[in-house]
């Protein structure tokens, strides 16, 4: 094992936030069926995830990595006599393997060349070699050196755990398991794990710029389309699921421009408020008794009190509005891209006045307006227990105060403590010249006018959200605002309302094809030569049988007559030879 700066920062995260979605559990699944089996695949799961984060060397991170893998499936797929969650668990088995395949190319790739997969060693070795040709200049594979090749490997093993274009679309599906799992997931495990491999892993990165732009890249377009998603969805907890694939986008853009310690910052921050959204989500589905649509909520907000205020602080949060923790991480990313890339900034710039609408539309739709569930619902609309709102508060709390450790640098001022902390394992690395934030630093006044625009950009989103699905003087005109918007871009609201088709498209080139081919397989291939080979000497054997059979008749004449005749071949066969 090993405890430095990073891990312990993963180790907090997974732990604390950990902690009170475990306490959460035990009101939100008291009533439930296969209690204690829910409680057996939690604490496995943070057993698996603590052993992936301090883990010393890629192999004990890797049998984390899979353990975590089992767990989700395991989790998602928690109600298992229904149809859907099993199918939900076993397409994020299934879409993981693809990346851990890529990654156990990576870690043969580091066995061949170092002899080894401690990390300590490793990057040693890789700082004493950092101006030598053999990591960076060689030919490696397909004309990528190894630095490039590793990097790349790596990346797609997070691309698959961390649910980024295109291995992402088992996330938004993960949400068929109970809430407090969704929580757990989102905030403080699986798909934070990419994040902290890449940035585990940036020795590599930074002598692999070409794959760090690609890291970027692929952040940057998955934040911004998944928030174009979650612009159409009705399931309350689906907007928030596609809300964390663009958040994770967000950590891979920072990371990718070379900003380590940001994107582990917006992963401690995002851990607060994501955690706190879900919990907040599943107190709203308990007051509802399971119902997950927003159009059929409205006015929860005098029945609910805890419960909104403390969403409405997480939600704050991850808009992005000034001094809460979300605008600290998100500002400094922001300014990490537009030091590398102007066009990555727009991107991400764009997005975060998305998320702001999409937010703030889940608020509105939920929270205010008049009531539109059933009779029933209304009459048993309620605050969830103590057990549950407690660790609203306290992960609201934390949505709050956790962005004041990592305090932008303006200036001569550096109050940064955070990126400080991490400085031992992800400060500028002398290998290749790179600094900690990809590039030059902004003057004081250009960062001021980047926080100035990032502010702005979410202050529209909150007031487009406002106008559309807002209920001023008490009018329903969430859902109005809503069939207003569709009905004027009908295409639109269909694409992102059916997640541009992704799934359907994956369905019929990637999964139809595969199943034909298997099911080929087993009827020719299978059925042909393996059974063939299998079954052909009891075919023999009981052909043989059949013809014997018609000797056995009983009579003894018969035998008398079999016996003389074969002695007599025998004597003829003796005297021939």
């Amino acid at each position: 094992f090993l405890l430095d700066p990073l891990s312990s920062v993963m180790m907090f995260v997974v732990t604390f936030v950990g902690f009170w979605i475990h306490v959460y559990s035990v009101g939100y699944m008291g009533h439930e069926s296969g209690y204690q089996r829910y409680f057996v695949y939690m604490n496995l799961f943070m057993g698996a995830m603590l052993l992936l984060v301090l883990g010393n060397n890629y192999l004990v991170t890797f049998v984390g990595w899979e353990g975590v893998g089992l767990c989700s499936y395991l989790l998602i797929g928690f109600y298992y006599e229904e149809e859907f969650p099993p199918y939900a668990g076993r397409k994020a088995f299934i879409v993981n393997r693809i990346g851990d395949f890529a990654f156990l190319l990576g870690l043969f790739a580091l066995v061949s060349r170092f002899g080894t997969l401690d990390y300590l060693s490793i990057f040693s070795a890789v700082e004493a070699d950092a101006h030598g040709l053999s990591l960076t200049g060689e030919p490696y594979v397909l004309g990528m050196s190894f630095a490039s090749f590793v990097a790349l490997c790596l990346f797609i093993g997070a691309v698959g755990k961390s649910a980024q274009i295109p291995l992402y679309v088992w996330l938004p599906d993960a949400m068929a398991g109970p809430t407090p799992v969704s929580a757990l997931i989102h905030a403080a495990t699986m798909v934070t794990a990419g994040v902290f491999m890449v940035v585990r892993s940036n020795a590599f990165y930074q002598l692999a710029p070409g794959v760090g732009m690609l890291v970027a890249v692929i952040g940057a377009v998955t934040a911004l389309f998944a928030a174009t998603i979650g612009l159409a969805q009705t399931d309350i907890k689906k907007v928030l699921a596609y809300s964390t694939v663009s958040q994770l986008g967000y950590m891979f853009l920072a990371a990718g421009v070379g900003a380590y310690s940001v994107a582990i910052f917006h992963l401690g921050t995002h851990a607060f408020f994501k955690g706190l959204l879900f919990l907040a989500s599943g107190s709203v589905i308990h007051a509802m008794s399971g119902e997950q649509d927003m159009t059929k909520m409205g006015g929860l907000k005098k029945a609910l009190p805890v419960t909104y205020v403390t969403m409405l602080v997480g939600t704050l949060a991850i808009a992005g509005v000034p001094g809460l923790a979300g605008f600290f991480s998100k500002d400094q990313i922001l300014a990490a891209a537009w030091g590398s890339s102007k066009v990555l900034w727009a991107v991400g710039w764009v997005t975060a006045g998305l998320t702001a609408f999409y937010m703030f539309r889940l608020m509105f739709m939920t929270f205010t307006g008049e009531f539109r569930g059933t009779r029933e619902q209304g009459a048993h609309l309620h605050e969830s227990p103590k057990v549950m709102t407690v660790p609203l508060g306290v992960l609201a709390v934390g949505s709050v105060l956790a962005g004041y450790l990592g305090l932008p640098k303006l200036g001569e001022f550096d109050w940064n403590l955070f990126g400080h902390y991490l400085e031992p394992v992800v400060a500028e690395v002398h290998l290749a010249g790179l600094s900690e934030h990809g590039g030059h630093h902004a003057s004081v006044l250009v960062e001021l006018v980047l926080m100035a625009l990032s502010v702005a950009v979410a202050g529209l989103g909150i007031y487009l959200a406002w106008t559309l699905y807002g209920a001023p003087g008490g009018k329903p005109r969430a859902l109005a605002g809503g069939e207003r918007w569709a009905l004027r871009f009908p295409i639109t609201h269909k694409l992102l309302f059916n997640k541009y088709y992704v799934d359907e498209i994956y369905d019929a080139s990637v999964v139809r094809p595969l199943s034909g081919l298997a099911r080929f397989c087993w009827k020719v291939v299978d059925g042909v030569f393996v059974e063939g080979a299998v079954h052909a000497p009891a075919f023999v054997s009981r052909v043989t049988g059949e013809l014997g059979r018609l000797t056995t008749t009983g009579n003894v004449r018969s035998y008398l007559f079999y016996a003389v005749f074969g002695m007599l071949a025998l004597a003829w066969w003796v005297l021939a030879s």
